[in-house]
């Protein structure tokens, strides 16, 4: 049993690449959390894909045992979080579990966007912010310079943060103290009935579902009989237990305490994120708070390139699902692909993540259609309409008027690339609506259009300006706009899988684009094909693949002319006819390129 006066409970915010998980590490081996053999670079980022990529995607946990100057052992609870902007909902989930914050900032770079909307977030959530410079063994390190600029950008006081080099350890220890010292220890009562926060859970394929808790009120012990509220199911606990890193099972968690439980669910759906445990017998009167949850903004379809691989696919997107809340899905029919789900993602990087993942993890071959977002449909009935398939399009005589989602976006640049990213945001329809400047750096703020942004927003952004501009993000309602549906005819059939709803001003070149790509792709028949795109009943763009010919001449050699010319309009009247008739089969390959291709 430990003293809730002797925990703490924090996280580590920053914006990308600013070294959370590398202060982590530094922090596990200055408790002596894991051996010096044991030990690896971002040991808490234990999925190969974050390795690979060298960002972190699932916020992990990790208890610690700190021996203070003061003569006490601490118990130290560290969530390290994601810092890309696709993630911020993994960051307040784990922000909900502690009372503070290590607001981490690189002593070169200095302030970035996600610096700012995880600062914000870390003072939403009602933390103490402890703000750290890191990186000051870099020769472009300028600590006095971005102490002011956390000051006056995030508005916090800076003039005593710590300075530290989580590469080389050194002002590591200087932290655990300072955490110590300035953190508050968790509220909670041993005697009042048992109250826990679900924060996160996943699959194991022993085990069942292992679910992650941070106790506010009461005791959870192995054996003891829970109730999880808003799935009203019952379980008996297996096992309770922490990670340091090493899972490690204890006797109990108290309130303030972190750890994890089991207890044989096979059952998904009924670990909810943000559910409140509580004890079968002895319920709390109030569930906590939860989470708000997350709206997904991009939406794909992916199918299974084996149709017989449906069943695997389904159970692999539960069983991730219960591993990332904010990831959405429901089953969808396309004529071109057949069965599979329509998905929904925080972002692009999001959506890539989830497909890497299905792939590795469950091993499955899939087809992902092109990336779109949200629309609302104003019928002429009065009615409203939520559209997030372009497949789905209804008639356009029956639409009064079409909204598209916006988003407000915080971009943070130096000076010299200015000019390059506002030129990028004008060409996407954006509004700016301000542009300040800290020191050399300039932070503008732009309204723009959802749609333009999911496509190739973010390579462009940092190709313009050599990878040093950071984005953030939040969506700013709907509005009215001129959109079109685009379809992809081939020989005249529609093809729902490669329909796209497009701004006005760019359907001609998107569809012009499309019909090129898949003329290179739908193999050659005996007829002419005509690929076209089409807005309603007006084609804006087309293409024709030659037929392949067979000669019928061959036999004719020498003797008068118009034999031959029998014989080829004897041919002409077939291919004709074949036209008619003839059914233009795609392979799924030339798909697969197609909606690659458009993703390029």
């Amino acid at each position: 049993m430990t003293d809730p006066t002797l925990i703490r409970n924090f996280a580590i915010v920053a914006h990308i690449d600013h070294g959370k998980s590398t202060l982590a590490d530094r922090l596990i081996e200055v408790c002596g959390g894991l051996s010096e053999r044991e030990m690896k670079s971002q040991v808490l980022d234990s999925m190969e894909l974050e390795r690979e990529r060298g960002i972190t995607i699932k916020a992990q946990t990790v208890r610690l045992a700190y021996k203070a100057r003061d003569g006490l052992t601490y118990q130290l609870n560290l969530m390290d979080t994601p810092g890309h902007v696709d993630f911020t909902y993994e960051v307040s989930r784990s922000l909900s579990a502690c009372e503070g914050s290590i607001l981490l900032v690189d002593a070169s770079q200095g302030v970035e966007a996600q610096t700012l909307a995880n600062a914000y977030l870390a003072i939403e959530a009602g933390h103490e912010v402890v703000p750290v410079l890191n990186k000051i063994d870099l020769p472009a390190a300028e600590p006095q310079r971005i102490k002011a600029q956390i000051e006056e950008v995030v508005g916090i006081a800076a003039e005593d943060a710590l300075e530290i080099s989580a590469k080389t350890g050194e002002g590591v220890a200087e932290v655990l103290e300072t955490l110590v010292e300035k953190l508050p220890a968790p509220v909670g009562d041993r005697t009042k009935p048992l109250q826990a926060l679900l924060v996160d859970s996943w699959y194991d394929s022993y085990l069942g579902v292992v679910t992650l808790v941070r106790v506010r009120e009461g005791v959870l012990r192995p054996g003891q009989k829970i109730l999880m509220m808003a799935a009203g199911r019952s379980y008996k606990v297996d096992q309770v237990g922490v990670f340091t890193p090493a899972r490690e099972n204890v006797d109990e968690l108290g309130p303030g305490e972190v750890g994890f439980l089991t207890a044989s669910i096979k059952t998904v759906a009924d670990c909810q994120v943000g559910d409140t445990v509580t004890d079968d017998g002895n319920p709390t009167q109030s569930a906590l708070d939860g989470f708000k949850p997350s709206v997904p903004v991009v939406f794909c379809s992916l199918f299974p390139a084996d149709a017989a691989d449906y069943e695997d696919l389904r159970e692999s997107l539960a069983k991730l699902r219960l591993n990332d809340s904010s990831f959405v899905f429901e089953p969808e029919n396309s004529q071109a692909l057949g069965v599979g789900f329509r998905c929904g993602f925080l972002g692009l990087l999001h959506m890539e993540i989830v497909q890497e993942r299905l792939d590795r993890e469950f091993d499955l071959n899939l087809i992902a259609t092109a990336p779109s977002v949200v629309y609302r449909l104003h019928m002429r009935n009065g009615s409203l309409l939520e559209l997030h398939n372009p497949s789905d399009y209804p008639d356009v005589m029956k639409i009064a008027s079409i909204e598209e989602p916006w988003i407000k976006a915080s971009i943070m640049v130096p000076d010299q690339y200015l000019g390059a990213i506002l030129s990028l945001c004008t060409e996407r329809r954006g509004e700016q609506v301000e542009l300040t400047y800290v020191g050399n750096r300039a932070m503008v703020i732009y309204r723009l259009p959802l749609n333009e942004v999911v496509f190739d927003f973010y390579d462009r952004l940092k190709s313009v300006s050599s990878g040093y501009a950071s984005l953030d993000y939040e969506l700013d309602g709907f509005r009215e706009s001129d959109l079109v549906k685009v379809t992809i005819l081939v020989n005249a059939e529609p093809i729902d899988a490669l329909s796209l709803i497009v701004h006005e001003s760019s359907a001609e070149p998107r569809g012009r684009a499309m019909c090129q790509r898949l003329k290179d792709l739908v193999p050659r028949q005996l007829f002419k094909i005509a690929i076209q795109a089409a807005i309603g009943g007006k084609v804006i763009a087309r293409e024709t693949v030659g037929a392949m010919r067979k000669d019928v001449t061959a036999k004719c050699y020498g003797g008068d002319a118009t034999r031959k010319r029998k014989l080829l309009d004897k041919q002409k009247k077939g291919k004709k006819r074949m036209r008619q008739f003839g059914n233009v089969e795609i392979p799924q390959s030339a798909f697969i390129s197609a909606l690659k291709m458009s993703e390029d």
